[in-house]
């Protein structure tokens, strides 16, 4: 039993009784109240309903009220404020769901209805470069979009879109080969990028060196046997350093998942020739363009999207439209999921309009936008060095590992080195990763890394904590964590009853950030559960309860948000520990 659906169900019955069938389908507006003095529930129907039938707000709630049927669901509802209804769970109702919880694998989420093929767009670091703070938010945000979507049981087909092509890989590969290139002698990626940065130096002031670099462009793009040589031991080296970056990040892209911008190439043409045999195209200054219904430039002008370079050359957005066609046509995806950067919107949305303006995809096919804003220092600029260099993501995960072995060691709870080293490893990295995760995408956040070490607050440790507490009183009561699975909760004291409320709450909270694909809703529902979980700790004595069946109940409790908060975190691509 789902408790969402049941009491939707119960309200649906009630709109349609009281104002007719067609609105039994309804939204009621359900979200838990503010101050549990008023409810557990609050239905906000009323208010936008009573615009539509022109009557008092306070009027319609009590109408749907008297329509209510109550028994075995309800407890208590009243009509509150200017139109709200509150609504209180009966508690036998609480205590049911929450037993069959206990015992359900999947904590009460069900399977999506329909399933997709729905295809996450993220990451996409460039070859030959090393992968740095800039690139954390897309892997991360990315990689916790696709474990909902795979938990739900959606076919989630990742995708890395690297950087592998283009006219930056002509000048890489001609300064590799006056260096004498040896594909049997691998570069790092800080080498990489070092001789990536000396290059584009040679390129800049040499014109000679700039010439051939064109000249080697020409030369990839058609299969010449020795700059293809280079550039493949370019993508292999890189490659297998992003992999070794997800590993440590514990990210779900492999290598398999990788698709680059080369894959595409010898699609663009016969992107560029669909729109010009349709008639889409237009010349200016020798290129050719594109013009997306709807966008205008500053002067009102029809906003138009190059496809073709005068010199005959492709852009991104060619690129964009090829990936988008093939992974609707080829691969099947029913939904595409951006995760990128909020300054990217317009381009995917001129190209996305692109696709839909001439039916170049059903229009079913559903495209979304996951933006995200910046990371910032303590002083709010743009997260870099104290130099004032980029930096990088290695860098970054291993100061998030050792500051935490550092706190860990201060606590002095673990001794073995290597439990230290595990808990370090789970702790930092997910500290970093909670901390993105849990900010609005769309906003800029502070990266701090006291605030997000700490134990207090809203922290990837605080919700691990919450989780150790309860491991603790499993060992100290010599009780298998797994073993309340067919537990009866029984609800006595305030302190459960809230902390069952906020574990029913799960499976509608991970459908909706499916929808909204908003990870920080998740981390926020986590946080209020660790929350309760520490307040129940508090208050009500589990080993120590009054009598037998209490005690089974608030250990199958404490088993149940245990699995709650193991199977949020991992959601979020977040580890656990047994002790901190």
């Amino acid at each position: 039993m789902d408790l969402q659906s049941t009491i939707k169900q119960r309200l649906g019955a009630a709109l349609g009784a009281a104002f007719g069938d067609a609105l039994a389908q309804m939204d009621p507006l359900v979200r838990p109240t503010s101050d549990p003095r008023y409810g557990d529930i609050q239905a906000n129907v009323a208010m936008g309903l009573a615009k539509e039938l022109k009557m008092p707000p306070r009027e319609v709630a009590q109408r749907i009220i008297e329509h209510l049927e109550q028994d075995g669901v309800f407890a208590a509802a009243v009509v509150a404020g200017p139109g709200f209804i509150n609504l209180t769970l009966d508690t036998t109702l609480i205590e049911q769901i929450a037993s069959a919880m206990c015992s359900h694998p999947r904590l009460g989420v069900s399977s999506a209805e329909p399933t997709e093929t729905v295809l996450v767009d993220y990451s996409a670091p460039n070859v030959a470069k090393e992968m740095h703070v800039g690139h954390l938010r897309s892997t991360i945000i990315g990689d916790a979009i696709v474990r909902i979507l795979e938990f739900l049981g959606h076919r989630v087909v990742r995708q890395n879109h690297i950087g592998d092509w283009g006219t930056q890989f002509g000048m890489l590969i001609e300064h590799l080969l006056d260096q004498g290139f040896d594909a049997k002698n691998g570069s790092s990626p800080e080498v990489l990028t070092r001789l990536y940065q000396a290059a584009k130096q040679r390129f800049d002031n040499e014109p000679k060196f700039a010439d051939r670099s064109r000249q080697r462009v020409v030369n990839l793009q058609s299969g010449d046997s020795q700059t293809k040589v280079v550039w493949q031991s370019l993508v292999q080296q890189s490659t297998a350093y992003f992999d070794s970056i997800y590993r440590r990040l514990d990210v779900r892209l492999h290598p398999d998942d990788t698709r680059g911008e080369s894959f595409y190439n010898p699609m663009l043409p016969k992107v560029v020739q669909r729109l010009k045999r349709e008639g889409h195209l237009q010349a200016s200054d020798g290129a050719q363009v594109v013009y997306p219904e709807g966008f205008v430039d500053r002067e009102g002008n029809p906003l138009g999207m190059i496809v073709q370079k005068s010199d005959g050359g492709y852009l991104y957005a060619t690129t964009d439209i090829a990936a988008a066609m093939f992974r609707i046509d080829q691969m099947g995806s029913r939904r595409l999921i951006y995760v990128i950067g909020l300054p990217q919107r317009q381009h995917f949305e001129m190209f996305t309009t692109v696709l839909r303006q001439f039916s170049w995809i059903d229009q079913q096919v559903r495209m979304d936008f996951v933006g995200f804003g910046s990371v910032l220092g303590r002083d709010r600029k743009m997260f870099k060095t104290r130099s004032g260099e980029t930096i990088r993501l290695e860098a970054l995960i291993d100061e998030a590992e050792q500051r935490a072995l550092g706190v860990i060691q201060e606590k002095g709870t673990v001794s073995d080195p290597q439990e230290q080293q595990h808990i370090a490893r789970v702790v930092g990295v997910g500290a970093m990763k909670y901390a993105d995760l849990s900010s609005d995408r769309i906003k800029d956040y502070v990266f701090d890394w006291d605030r997000m070490l700490s134990l207090d607050g809203n922290t990837a440790p605080y919700l691990q904590n919450a989780y150790v507490r309860i491991q603790s009183i499993f060992r100290k009561g010599g009780i298998d964590p797994d073993g309340g699975s067919k537990a009866a909760i029984r609800i006595r004291e305030f302190p459960e009853r809230e902390l069952a409320l906020h574990v029913l709450q799960f499976p509608e909270v991970v459908t909706s950030v499916a929808d909204s694909l908003e990870p920080h809703r998740l981390c926020g529902y986590l946080y209020e559960l660790a929350t309760s979980m520490h307040r129940f700790y508090e208050q009500c004595p589990v080993l120590g309860a009054e009598d037998d069946q209490t005690r089974q109940s608030r250990v199958g409790l404490c088993g149940l948000v245990s699995r709650t908060l193991r199977t949020g975190l991992d959601l979020l691509g977040i580890g656990v520990v047994e002790r901190m």
